[in-house]
C-alpha cells in the first residue's frame, strides 16, 4: 500500500513517515506542491495525506488536480484549518476525510484504514438505478446516454444515495457520512438542502421519471417510482 504524505512541516513529516512505515505502508513524502505534483502521478498510489498550507502552493488546487487525474484515490486532508466552514470547503472540493491538527496518530491510522477498506472493498465499480449510472473508478455520471457534470460533493452525495437506494436517509445521516460533520451543534440542514436541490436539477429536471424524492419531515430517498 503506497501513501503520499504532502506535508511541509519536516518534523511532522518524519514522524508520519516512520509511523506509517512501521504500520506496513510504503511512504513517499513531498514538502512542496511542486514535488507533490511529480509524485501524484505514481500508478500504484493508494492514498494521499494532504496538508493545505504548503509554502509554494494551495493544497486545494492540488486536490482539484488529483481529482481530475486519479479520481479514485482517497484523499485525507490533515490541516490546522479547523473551522466547520473550512472543513466543508475541503470536503466539497473532493476530499474523502478531514482531520484537524493536532491529532493522535492512532486516529489517523484508523481513518486511513477505513478509507482504504472503502476504496478496495467489494463495492461494485458502477452503481446504477433505472437509466442512471455512476462510475466510481472514473467518477462520472450518466443518465441514459447523457453525461452529467457533478461537483465532487454532489458526486459523493449521489454515491451515498445510490448505496442506500430505496432507503430514506436523514439530513443527520448525510451530514455524518457525506460531509463528515459529527457535531450535534453544527446544523448542516441548509447546506444539504442546497446540494440536494442542485443534484435533483441535474439528474431529474426535464426527464420523464424522477429518481430523487423528498420524504417530508424525514429526509430523502433515491428510487424509481412508477
Amino acid at each position: 500500500m503506497s501513501i503520499l504524505v504532502v506535508e511541509d512541516d519536516a518534523a511532522l513529516a518524519r514522524s508520519l513517515t516512520r509511523g506509517l512505515r512501521e504500520a506496513g505502508f510504503t511512504v513517499n513524502h513531498a514538502g512542496t506542491g511542486r514535488l507533490a505534483r511529480s509524485l501524484l502521478a505514481q500508478p500504484d498510489l493508494q492514498l494521499v495525506l494532504l496538508d493545505l498550507g504548503l509554502p509554494d502552493d494551495d493544497g486545494l488546487k492540488l486536490l482539484a488536480e488529483l481529482r481530475r487525474t486519479q479520481p479514485a484515490v482517497p484523499v485525507l486532508i490533515t490541516t490546522a484549518r479547523g473551522r466547520v466552514e473550512e472543513r466543508i470547503v475541503g470536503l466539497d472540493a473532493g476530499a474523502d476525510d478531514y482531520l484537524v491538527k493536532p491529532y493522535a496518530f492512532g486516529e489517523l491510522l484508523a481513518r486511513i484504514q477505513a478509507l482504504l477498506r472503502r476504496s478496495t472493498g467489494a463495492q461494485p465499480v458502477q452503481q446504477t438505478l433505472a437509466d442512471l449510472t455512476l462510475d466510481l473508478r472514473t467518477r462520472t455520471v450518466q443518465r441514459g446516454a447523457e453525461a452529467i457534470e457533478l461537483t465532487p460533493r454532489e458526486f459523493d452525495l449521489l454515491r451515498y444515495l445510490l448505496e442506500h437506494r430505496g432507503q430514506t436517509v436523514s439530513r443527520e445521516m448525510l451530514a455524518r457520512e457525506v460531509w463528515q460533520v459529527r457535531s450535534r451543534f453544527t446544523s448542516m440542514d441548509n447546506v444539504i438542502d442546497v446540494h440536494i436541490s442542485r443534484l435533483r436539477d441535474k439528474i431529474d429536471k426535464g426527464r420523464a421519471g424522477s429518481l430523487l424524492h423528498t420524504v417530508r419531515g424525514v429526509g430523502f430517498v433515491l428510487e424509481e417510482r412508477r
